[in-house]
């Protein structure tokens, strides 16, 4: 059986430990009791200085005195806290008796206080499960950033023979290898369809698993989804006209096409229409789907309307849980109302959901942001 080991080097090398503060006799008392137990230290003096050698070389660890002028204690530690460009390092506190100033100092976002007089033996217990933590958070990151990459290329190994074969099918029904017989075709069209089914769950899959690490990056620019809507009426209009649905989007009476413009990712945006309405198709036999866009002050919103089966109150409760499927026979992979869900999320929207079993569904969302009808 193999063994898996994470990155040995975090254990092997010594812990470095930045100490702060302004007064020199408080750096070189602290300094030697670390030294002492080989820890590698180095000092600053002042808060601007601490937050240069920071950005310059991380530490694993910041003990860092609450009074100094110019830049306290407090000022450092959001400093650090809220610069995303540095990694996790755990800050203790050396501050004053006074309640408050743990408090201040907790706010302010730090990990652990002492106070003063320093005792040299609490100093070290403290000193100890600080780098404890921090090696936590290292392996932590280190196993998603192993597993990041394992996703991306079991994806990448999954979507290249599926798509050699796509691209092979295709060729087979235009006839490029010679003429097909006619009993062959119908199978030639199911299977580049079934590839095709694995194609979109293999991306849906990678999708899914960015959005939950939050390594999913939107590129946000204006998209006029008026536009962006039409397009995928007319990509899926054939799924429709195949179960003889009437399927149209149209804009709310008084709307102009201009008033649904948002800022927003266009290739995620595409991706929620084409679940909506696809996922609407699906479980419509008779009627129509109907898409409507309106505009208020406040963003837009987006409603997908289909005269189908339908759901129960108590479907509804968990129709956007990961890998949630229905009861019904045309059940999906349960992952493209999550995904919707994650994306509209991303854009600081809600989508919510009115349905009764037998007289169908509507999905209605709500993506926020400045529009033209301001």
């Amino acid at each position: 059986m193999n063994t898996f080991s994470c990155d040995t080097t975090l254990e092997a090398r010594k812990p470095s430990i930045l100490l702060v503060d302004d007064s020199a006799d408080s750096l070189r008392l602290l300094q030697i009791t670390l030294n002492l137990k080989g820890y590698n230290v180095t000092v600053a003096e002042s808060g601007a200085e601490a937050l240069m050698q920071i950005t310059k070389s991380p530490p694993d660890l910041v003990i860092l005195d609450v009074l100094m002028p110019d830049m306290d204690g407090y000022e450092v530690t959001q400093e650090i806290k809220q610069n995303s460009n540095i990694p996790f390092i755990p800050i203790l506190l050396v501050t004053g008796s006074e309640k408050s100033n743990v408090v201040k100092g907790l706010d302010a976002g730090a990990d652990e206080f002492i106070r003063k007089p320093v005792d040299k033996e609490e100093l070290l217990a403290r000193v100890r499960a600080l780098l404890r933590l921090k090696h936590s958070m290292d392996e932590q990151l280190l196993l998603c950033q192993r597993r990041e990459d394992f996703v991306t290329h079991l994806t990448h190994d999954l979507r290249t023979p599926l798509i050699a074969a796509d691209q092979y099918l295709n060729l087979l029904q235009r006839g490029v290898f010679g003429d097909t017989l006619s009993a062959m075709k119908e199978s030639l069209e199911h299977m580049a369809q079934s590839n095709q089914t694995l194609l979109s769950m293999v991306d849906t899959l990678l999708e899914v698993y960015q959005y939950e690490a939050g390594c999913k990056t939107l590129d946000f620019f204006v998209v006029d989804l008026w536009e962006l809507c039409q397009q995928v009426v007319q990509e899926l209009m054939t799924l429709a006209e195949i179960k003889q649905l009437t399927l149209q989007a149209v804009l709310a009476e008084g709307i102009e096409a201009s008033a649904v413009r948002i800022r927003g990712d266009r290739l995620e945006l595409r991706r929620l229409l084409t679940n909506l309405i696809g996922n609407a198709i699906r479980f419509t036999d008779t009627g129509s789907v109907k898409i409507r866009l309106n505009s208020t002050c406040k963003g837009v919103t987006i409603e997908v309307e289909d005269t189908g089966i339908g759901m129960s109150h108590a479907e509804q409760l968990h129709l956007f849980e990961r890998f949630r499927q229905g009861k019904h026979q045309r059940r999906g992979n349960g992952l493209g109302l999550y995904l919707s869900r994650q994306i509209i999320s991303a854009h600081q929207g809600i989508i919510l959901v009115s349905s009764i079993t037998g007289q169908g569904s509507i999905f209605t969302v709500y993506l926020p942001g400045q529009t033209a009808c301001c």
